[in-house]
């Protein structure tokens, strides 16, 4: 059982996609920080000058300061946030569309290259070869 799961745990497939994750969790980082700091400040400046990271709908007020005895925190719906969630989507599903649109054509290219002679026929052609 131990060599099974050594067998799995090395063999390609487990190995690219732990690569894959490794990946994109790096890639969510940068469109993270590209919406958070090149997107949306644009988009800010398009609505004059707001900012939807700190767009929220408070439900209640915070009682007291942080740290002291008794405080409670703000409670509030983060739709700023939220939308700043919607935006990275958006283009993580373009960019992902994009990579696989390309990675099909890619695939239909090589599927339409001639295969060429089977492994048969060259050693049928080298027998007659030898034959003459």
């Amino acid at each position: 059982m131990l060599k099974e799961f050594k067998e799995f745990i090395t063999g390609g497939n487990v190995i690219e996609f732990a690569v894959a994750v490794i990946m994109a969790g790096a890639i969510g980082e940068v469109v993270k920080g590209f919406v958070s700091n090149i997107v949306m400040p644009v988009v800010g400046m398009f609505t004059g000058g707001v900012s939807f990271s700190d767009k929220k709908y408070v439900l209640s007020e915070a009682i007291g300061k942080a740290g002291e005895v008794g405080f409670v925190a703000e409670n509030a719906i983060k739709y700023g946030a939220w939308i700043d969630t919607i935006i990275n989507l958006i283009i993580v599903g373009f960019v992902m569309f994009m990579m696989i649109k390309q990675y099909n054509k890619m695939k239909a290219k090589e599927e339409e290259a001639p295969a060429g002679p089977s492994q048969e026929d060259l050693l049928a052609e080298i027998r007659d070869l030898l034959k003459k």
